[in-house]
């Protein structure tokens, strides 16, 4: 899917319930191979906004441009870019765009929604609407909320002062062969079926070939990146989207994946995302990727969607 293919609109569920609306769903049911996963970008214009509603799956999300203020029954929290966080099943919340711009987030539904059942979600009466107040992890409110800057991913800036503002040890790095991760949402934020982490490829940084018992999506910040999905080499770049499912190749054992950042380029930020639903046994995930009736086949080129029409906070 490349970028001039970008059909954001609004869903049918959210037609009379919601202004200024509109969402590119990029992963979902009608994605080879996903079955667990819904992933797409959101757009709420100026002025715009959706009314109080739940979902019976866990929603967690990742500001790209804008200031856009979600309300759930804690607080109304002002967000802006690089600020994340996690609604879990069945809370009460709503969006409303008070700036003079649109903003976009990035937004990761777990499980996957039923577009038969009205994408499972269930508005509900409206709640008075209260000052927003910013993200802090620290507040007991914002708990389910919070903010990734490019300081975060530098392993030589890691000081006490940044560590005083995080309730968790998601502010710990991961470094390894040119490689920097950090978690954003997970547990500890309160998120039970998915995950959403943040990856830094230094210039010929390396993540060999590996697969995993589980779904995954990748939104590229900045930077280029060649990722090879079952033995394809794509050149992926700001506001593409990857995705790799679940014992996904014939005859094969799994569905390696190797990343390395373009020779000569600076470094490259992107942003993994899962849903923590598993299909831990190899010995499992061989059978399905041998059972041609199994949906989880895909064929590799359905792996790269494009998408480089949205701007994404710059990390350097």
């Amino acid at each position: 899917m490349r970028a001039n293919e970008a059909q954001f609109e609004t869903p049918s569920m959210m037609a009379a319930h919601s202004s200024g609306f509109e969402r590119w769903s990029m992963v979902d049911d009608t994605t080879p191979g996903a079955v667990h996963t819904g992933f797409g970008v959101s757009r709420l214009e100026p002025e715009g906004r959706i009314h109080d509603h739940v979902h019976s799956f866990e929603e967690t999300f990742y500001v790209l441009e804008g200031t856009v203020v979600v309300e759930t029954p804690e607080a109304a929290v002002e967000l802006r870019p690089g600020d994340y966080g996690m609604i879990p099943i069945g809370v009460p919340h709503s969006w409303r765009n008070v700036a003079g711009e649109s903003a976009r987030w990035a937004d990761l539904f777990a499980p996957q929604p039923r577009p038969w059942f009205e994408g499972d979600t269930y508005f509900v009466p409206s709640s008075s609407e209260r000052p927003p107040m910013s993200v802090d992890p620290r507040d007991p409110r914002t708990r389910s909320f919070g903010h990734i800057d490019p300081d975060n991913m530098n392993p030589g800036k890691q000081t006490q002062d940044m560590l005083a503002v995080s309730a968790s040890m998601r502010t710990a790095l991961l470094v390894y062969s040119g490689i920097t991760v950090k978690m954003m949402s997970d547990t500890d934020l309160g998120a039970q079926l998915s995950t959403m982490f943040m990856v830094q490829y230094e210039p010929r940084g390396l993540a060999g070939a590996h697969d995993h018992p589980l779904e995954e999506t990748y939104l590229i910040l900045d930077g280029e990146v060649d990722a090879v999905f079952d033995g394809e080499r794509y050149r992926l770049k700001p506001g593409d989207v990857a995705f790799a499912g679940v014992g996904a190749v014939p005859d094969r054992y799994h569905c390696p994946m190797a990343g390395d950042p373009v020779p000569g380029a600076a470094s490259t930020t992107l942003i993994p995302v899962r849903p923590r639903l598993e299909v831990p046994d190899r010995e499992a995930r061989r059978a399905l990727s041998r059972s041609p009736s199994q949906p989880l086949s895909i064929e590799s080129r359905s792996y790269a969607t494009a998408n480089p029409g949205f701007a994404a906070p710059q990390v350097r």
